[in-house]
């Protein structure tokens, strides 16, 4: 979990979100409710047993609980630069809630949004939605009035279902779940289908990713730079990250370079979106 400045020296979870330090945002909400979605033990095995359809018999890259972390770290790093760049989100706003539900909402989306997997891979982000109901009914009692514990459950549950449908986000909170999800690109992801034989584009590509940093930018909020040893990483930076963003309501916020550093490749050097 990622949220205060600097770049991230974590390639393979990201840097981790920090309660004590200072962020652009009100955190006593997240600070609150986090320990509680992290250590949930129904939660937890659900995100071991998304990975069983995913990896053992799909064949995709990790959808487990380490790419939930970098997910909801990354996720959180990138709403802290939106936010400290004063970009409006909505989702909360919009429901009547405070602006200190706003990273509540990020933080849950991420940690659940992949749960559908247990059910099938295809799909899985419309399974996700009765099983993170479930799971947010619960949750979102111990610390919000019915009324309030309503509103974060429709966001949130928005939130899960764009990350990976033809739906798009309505919200700017549902648009940096989306985007997070595919900033977990790198070859650490890969490395259980990989280690299977797992020779597909997916792994191929990740496989060639070795960093992802997400840092201020000069022109926009935000820079994202993306270090390749191969030009396969390319389909990672263009056929996904830069599908996500499409519709995320955040493309006007985002920079994104991605750098072939394999000085012997003549292929891709450089890519910008």
């Amino acid at each position: 979990m990622s949220s205060d400045g600097g770049d991230s020296d974590d390639s393979d979870s990201g840097r981790p979100y920090d309660p004590n330090a200072a962020h652009s945002f009100p955190d006593e909400k997240l600070n609150r409710i986090l320990p509680t979605i992290v250590d949930d033990p129904e939660v937890k095995t659900y995100l071991d047993a998304q990975n069983v359809n995913a990896v053992m018999r799909k064949g995709y890259n990790d959808h487990g609980p380490k790419h939930i972390e970098i997910v909801r770290n990354r996720a959180l790093r990138l709403y802290e630069l939106l936010k400290r760049a004063g970009v409006p989100f909505n989702g909360a706003s919009e429901q009547g809630l405070e602006e200190a539900d706003e990273p509540v909402i990020v933080a849950l989306a991420a940690t659940l949004h992949d749960i559908g997997h247990v059910v099938h891979r295809d799909q899985h982000a419309y399974y996700s939605i009765p099983l993170a109901a479930d799971l947010l009914d619960r949750i979102l009692a111990e610390f919000y009035d019915r009324s309030e514990a309503v509103r974060m459950k429709a966001e949130t549950l928005h939130a899960i279902l764009c990350h990976h449908t033809e739906e798009d986000p309505l919200t700017r909170e549902a648009g940096v779940i989306r985007v997070a999800d595919a900033l977990d690109m790198e070859r650490g992801r890969s490395r259980i289908p990989y280690e299977k034989g797992g020779r597909g584009i997916n792994t191929l590509s990740s496989q060639a990713i070795r960093n992802v940093t997400l840092r201020e930018g000069e022109d926009k909020p935000v820079l994202v730079e993306i270090e390749m040893v191969n030009a396969a990483g390319v389909y990672q930076v263009d056929n996904l990250l830069k599908a996500k963003l499409r519709d995320s309501m955040l493309e006007d916020y985002i920079r994104i370079v991605a750098i072939n550093t394999k000085e012997e490749s003549e292929l891709v050097e450089r890519i910008e979106l």
